[in-house]
Parts: C-alpha cells; sequence; structure tokens
C-alpha cells in the first residue's frame, strides 16, 4: 500500500485523466445512473480503456462486464461507484485491493441523511487513505474533461458540454446538471467541471490548486455551499488569482435564528459577512446568483482584462445607451471624454443628427460600416479602457453585415470590446459570428456593464499591493496576560471596563486618560487630576451593557458633581454588582468611530471598523475582514466605508489621522492573533482626530471564550 501526499494537486490526476476506468454498478436499465454514466463514457469517446462491473449481468452496452473489480484485466485508474451505500463500502475496498487510484462515489445515502450515514462515510475514507486512493463524493454527479487527449464525461448529465476554458466545481450535483445545460446554451466551454458532493476527500481547495496549473482552464467557477478549510482557501485562493480569475456563488446568505450577541460587533457580523470578507480578502470575484456568474464568466473566458475603467458606449438606439450609462456609473465606471479626433472620425461616417459624445448614438440608421468605422476609432482612443456596443435588431436590419462591421471595428484590438444584441429573433446567425470571435454577448446593456464592472475589479486586485502582516514592538503581551490571567481562574468571561481598556493600552491602542476609582472620594480625586470636565462609567464584569443599569455620565465638571454622580451611580450598580467600582474619564472629542472582534464559528475571529452613532446604529455602515489582516487589508477597511468621505474631510473639514485607524486595526489583529480567547471586542467610541494624539478609544468592551 501506498500513501499519498494529502496536498498534492496531483494525487487527484488519476481522476481527471484516467487511462482505465471501472463503472462498478453499471446497469442494462436504460437512464438509470448506472447506464447513463457508461453511455456517456462510451458516447463522449473517452480515450482510454472501460470497463462495467456488475456480477448480475454479463454484457452492458456491448461491454463484457466483470464480477468485481479485482476481476478486471490489467490496471485501473478510476472506479465510478454507482451502488446503494450499504454495499459502498466494501466496493472501496475491493478498490483498494486493485490498486485503483481514484474513486467518484455518486451514490447517496452518507452522511446527508443522518449519523449512520455520517459514520460510513468516514469509514470510507479510512479506507481509501489506507490504500492512498482519492474519493470525490459521495452523493456527487461525477466529473468531466474535455481535453481531447482524455474526453471523460464520468457524469449522469444529459447535457454534452462544449469544450472551452473554463473550469466549473460544484457543491450540489442537482445545480451542476442544470448548470451545464445552461452553459451549453449559453455558448460557454468547459475545461473541466467536478461535482464534490459530500467532500469526504477531495475539497474545493484540492480542484483548485489543480486547475491552478492546468493550461487549458482560463476561469475557474464554483458553486459553494460550505469551506472546508477557510484558511487553507484563503491561501489557495489568494495564490491562484495573481493568474487566474475565480468567481464564486456562495449560498446561505441569510440564516435563521443567527445568534444573539452582547457586542454591536456581534451583532452587525451577520451569516453572509464572514463568507463576502473571506472572498474579497483573496481576491475571489463573488456574483450573487449562477446567472449572474455566467454573465461574468462570458467576458472572463473571451477578454483581456482592462487597463483602467474608462469606458465608452456605442449605440444605435438612445434608450439601451442610456441604461447602459446609467449602469456602468452606477457601478462606478467612468464615461470617459473621448478625444477631438475620435469625434471628429465618428462625425465622417455618422449621419448629422448622430451624436459623437460619450455615449455615442449613431441612430437607428447606422449600418455595418457605421459600427465598423466607430469601434476602430473608439479603440484606438488613448482615452478608452473598454467598450460596450449595442446593437438594437429589426427585421430590417443586415444582423450579420452589423456583425461582420464590429469584428471588423474591432480588429486586433487588446482592449476588451463587450456586445450587446437586443432583439434577437432572426439575428443567430450573426451572434454565432460574434460568439465564434470569442466575444461575449448580452441580451441587456446592464449585463454588459456587470461583466464589466467585475473584470475592472479583477485588475485592481492585480495591481493590489500584496501586503504584509505587522507585528508592533511595543506590544505588552506580559502585562496582558496579568490581566486576562486571573480572570480565566475566576472562570469569567466578561472583563470589566477597567480590564478592558488596560488590554488596550497593554496592545499600545490609545485611550483616553482614565482613572479607577472604588468610592466617590477616588472619583472626585480622580478627576481633579485628570482635568474637568469628565465621564463616570460604572465598570463591572456582570453589567454587560452600562445603560441598563444607568451607568454613564458625561461632562460631569465639578467635584461636588463627581461625588453626587459617583454615589448615584455606585448604588445602582451595586445592586447588580458588589463588586463594581467607576472609571473616571477625561472627556474628548472627535469623528466617532467603532472597531470591533467577533468569532464566526466556521471562519473564526472577524474585524470590524466603522462610523459610530447613527452610522453603526442605523445605517450600518462597517467593514469587516477575516482575521489576520495586513496593512492593505487595513486600508482597505478603512477607505471602503460609504461614509469615507467624512472621515477624509468633506466640505472643507480636516482629515482624520487615517493612519492612527489602521494602526488600530493592525493592533487587534496582533492582540487576537497572542489571545486567541478574546471571543468579542467593541471599542465604542473610538474618537478620530486630525492629529494622531487625538485619536483614542474612549470605551471598551472584552468577552473571553466560556
Amino acid at each position: 500500500m501506498t500513501h499519498v501526499d494529502r496536498n498534492a494537486a496531483s494525487s487527484i490526476d488519476p481522476i481527471f485523466r484516467p487511462k482505465s476506468i471501472a463503472v462498478v454498478g453499471a446497469s442494462r436499465q436504460k437512464h438509470s445512473i448506472g447506464w447513463a454514466i457508461l453511455h456517456n463514457l462510451l458516447g463522449c469517446e473517452f480515450q482510454g480503456e472501460v470497463a462495467p462491473v456488475n456480477p448480475a449481468a454479463p454484457v452492458v452496452h456491448s461491454l463484457r462486464c466483470h464480477t468485481s473489480v479485482e476481476t478486471i484485466p490489467g490496471p485501473v485508474d478510476l472506479a465510478i461507484l454507482v451502488v446503494p451505500s450499504r454495499f459502498a463500502l466494501e466496493a472501496v475496498e475491493s478498490c483498494g485491493r486493485k490498486g485503483v487510484k481514484g474513486v467518484i462515489v455518486i451514490t447517496a445515502g452518507f452522511k446527508e441523511v443522518g449519523e449512520a450515514g455520517a459514520r460510513l462515510e468516514q469509514e470510507m475514507l479510512g479506507v481509501a487513505r489506507r490504500y492512498g486512493m482519492r474519493i470525490v463524493g459521495p452523493n456527487c454527479m461525477g466529473v468531466i474533461n474535455t481535453d481531447p487527449a482524455v474526453r471523460l464525461q464520468a457524469t449522469f448529465s444529459a447535457t454534452e458540454p462544449l469544450p472551452g476554458n473554463i473550469a466549473f466545481s460544484s457543491q450540489s450535483g442537482a445545480l451542476g446538471e442544470a448548470a451545464l445545460s445552461s452553459m451549453r446554451d449559453l455558448g460557454l466551454g468547459l475545461s473541466m467541471f467536478v461535482s464534490l458532493g459530500n467532500k469526504v476527500d477531495v475539497s474545493g481547495n484540492d480542484v483548485i490548486e489543480y486547475w491552478e496549473h492546468d493550461p487549458r482552464t482560463k476561469v475557474i467557477l464554483m458553486y459553494l455551499e460550505s469551506f472546508g478549510n477557510p484558511s487553507k482557501f484563503v491561501e489557495i485562493a489568494r495564490r491562484v488569482t495573481a493568474t487566474k480569475p475565480i468567481l464564486a456563488v456562495k449560498s446561505g446568505r441569510t440564516a435563521a435564528g443567527a445568534r444573539a450577541a452582547a457586542s454591536h460587533t456581534g451583532s452587525l457580523a451577520g451569516a453572509d459577512i464572514a463568507v463576502e470578507s473571506l472572498l474579497a480578502q483573496c481576491g475571489v470575484i463573488r456574483a450573487a446568483s449562477i446567472q449572474e456568474l455566467f454573465v461574468y464568466a462570458s467576458a472572463f473566458s473571451t477578454l483581456p482584462v482592462p487597463r483602467g475603467d474608462r469606458v465608452a458606449i456605442l449605440t444605435n438606439s438612445g434608450g439601451p445607451g442610456i441604461l447602459a450609462t446609467d449602469a456602468c456609473v452606477q457601478l462606478g465606471l467612468k464615461m470617459t471624454a473621448l478625444s477631438p479626433a475620435t469625434q471628429e472620425a465618428m462625425r465622417r461616417v455618422l449621419a448629422p443628427e448622430a451624436s459623437v459624445v460619450n455615449p455615442v448614438d449613431m441612430i437607428a440608421s447606422a449600418t455595418g460600416p457605421s459600427y465598423e468605422a466607430c469601434l476602430k476609432a473608439l479603440v484606438a482612443d488613448d482615452h478608452v479602457d473598454a467598450v460596450i456596443t449595442i446593437f438594437t435588431s429589426l427585421d430590417m436590419f443586415d444582423n450579420v453585415g452589423v456583425a461582420n462591421g464590429i469584428l471588423k471595428g474591432i480588429g486586433a484590438t487588446t482592449k476588451p470590446v463587450l456586445v450587446v444584441f437586443m432583439g434577437k429573433a432572426g439575428a443567430q446567425e450573426a451572434i454565432g459570428l460574434l460568439k465564434a470571435a470569442e466575444l461575449p454577448v448580452y441580451t441587456f446593456p446592464e449585463d454588459a456593464a456587470n461583466a464589466l464592472f467585475a473584470l475592472v475589479r479583477y485588475r485592481r486586485w492585480l495591481e493590489r499591493p500584496v501586503g504584509r502582516i505587522v507585528a508592533f514592538t511595543d506590544f505588552q503581551p506580559e502585562r496582558i496576560s496579568a490581566i486576562l490571567r486571573p480572570c480565566r481562574a475566576a472562570h469569567r468571561t466578561q472583563l470589566t471596563l477597567a480590564e478592558a481598556q488596560s488590554v488596550l493600552e497593554g496592545a499600545g491602542i490609545p485611550v483616553a486618560p482614565w482613572r479607577e476609582a472604588a468610592d466617590p472620594d477616588a472619583a472626585a480625586a480622580a478627576a481633579a487630576e485628570l482635568g474637568f470636565p469628565v465621564a463616570l462609567k460604572v465598570s463591572s464584569a456582570a453589567i454587560i451593557h452600562k445603560s441598563d443599569v444607568g451607568g454613564v455620565k458625561l461632562k460631569v465638571r465639578t467635584p461636588e458633581d463627581v461625588r453626587r454622580f459617583a454615589a448615584d451611580l455606585l448604588r445602582g450598580a451595586r445592586a447588580a454588582d458588589p463588586q463594581a467600582t467607576l472609571v473616571v474619564q477625561r472627556m474628548v472629542s472627535g469623528t466617532e468611530t467603532i472597531f470591533g472582534v467577533s468569532v464566526d464559528p466556521k471562519f473564526g475571529p472577524l474585524l470590524m471598523f466603522g462610523l459610530g452613532g447613527i452610522f453603526v446604529e442605523v445605517l450600518k455602515d462597517v467593514a469587516f475582514r477575516v482575521h489576520p489582516i495586513s496593512d492593505v487589508d487595513a486600508g482597505e477597511m478603512v477607505r471602503s466605508l460609504k461614509a469615507f468621505p467624512i472621515l477624509a474631510g468633506t466640505r472643507g473639514g480636516k482629515a482624520v489621522c487615517l493612519s492612527a485607524l489602521e494602526q488600530t486595526l493592525l493592533r487587534l489583529d496582533q492582540l487576537l492573533t497572542a489571545f486567541p480567547e478574546i471571543r468579542e471586542l467593541d471599542i465604542n467610541p473610538f474618537f478620530a482626530s486630525p492629529d494622531r494624539e487625538g485619536c483614542v478609544a474612549a470605551d471598551a468592551r472584552i468577552t473571553l471564550a466560556e
């Protein structure tokens, strides 16, 4: 028996490029799964040997049947199991004894049906690992490789896929079947396809690594229901997206019964936040639906990446041109100003009523030569990074002539050109010409704009600095440990305000000057030392929300008021917690922001940043990233807020010290690395100021793991 390197992409090569296949459970019953898989292997002309296995049938599909995998003469690279789940374990054991290298378990009835199925699945995995085999599935629809040297159609799908440069991984078999059919209808060609099913062994991470080095694969599509190893996914996807785009649909944007959270951060970190953040951090372009995924794929599989975000629109109808313009502007693409030379070149061939400013409206009299001349001028314009060309077709138009004009106008340009053919009745020949020339063709302008914006987003990812994880030398782990140790010894999960602010100081995060006080006289002395006005706040491990007990008093201006308010606050707090004390803190001002940490059960710690006050309570204008974050991630978090212009100094106001905000995020990240027992953390408010010295935390809450 051999043992494989579980992380080696080459270990799944026998699954995608087998030289010999056994179909265990091959059937004579037409349209059964055991019949369909064998039928597809033969019908698509698999370039290797196929051996059906069925002890009850001497011949299937004109091929001699074998009683077991072990009776097949010669080696078997891949076995496809279509036997009931109760026979699957013995079938995998038999494959192991035969020396099979890869197994696709089509059979259902494993962890998706309950605990007994889950145990059976793990036993099957144990057998496979003992023999050094890789498993796809169970509960899947199989794999496809359209390479002419392989021609592998090892699924029960009724669709014969078109060859192409798109690799597609689907966790759902049923959705995979529908997707294969849709891709063929849209003219999208596959390099490879895999239905992963329950992912007992071969995972999405494995196939991404495999496709990373496949020369026929230009674009990777993924339908995800779950992440097996999120941190590994980030590591792999970051590397792969530097050379090949990954486009993904992740189901589960909402979650019923999301857990209640004590912190602002926890309540804001909804079911989909971790996924959105993780995909953004590794350059994966997320689509909202399978339909949108294919809109993106049409562009990514055929077009170069634009060098910028300046777009020109060419149309023969004003309405669609306006729709395209609106869509581009709303997405943040720039409607570029065309050069005088470009405008003059178009004026020479268009009717006087036509408009040669962007969007260019050639009006309904435009012909194939009009499209040719105008596109030549647009793609030659240095102010244009990409073109959306729209043709509204009617029966009297020469659709093929327009298509040829578009192709001649584009020529050998390296700029992306997206085509919209509206009113496609009778235009199939023209559309076929465009698609044969590897141009994406859309029915509606908005789809073309969305696809172009996805290309621009990918360009921005490619140009993004790599970033680095920052470790600050003034970080004080011993000081923080000394604060947390007694909390853990007392089995406390909630830190007091004084403890939480001390932890922040130990991490190097500035806190507005403060003192802890146990009685009104000590509070008055602390206030005199700090300087008026001051804030008085209850500090208690038992009182999570200070406002619940009236535990905050702001802008206290005299020693007498400090004593009076301190007595009131302590009286109310100690009714709930006899150990409660006070924090006396100098009043500070600035732009309110919020920092936070919340732990997702699957993805681990999430860091949050947003504007405070109404922006967090009502508008929820916040940014999340999955820990650990780089300095580039921190900068993007700060700048990604809708209200970022407030921080940047809108309407003549002074910009706050952005580097102080970024550094606070990085220090929180270092805190999480050193102390993973922190489960929730809020700094709210953190006052941002133009001067670094004025950027300080004014309140904090920290919760530890049970």
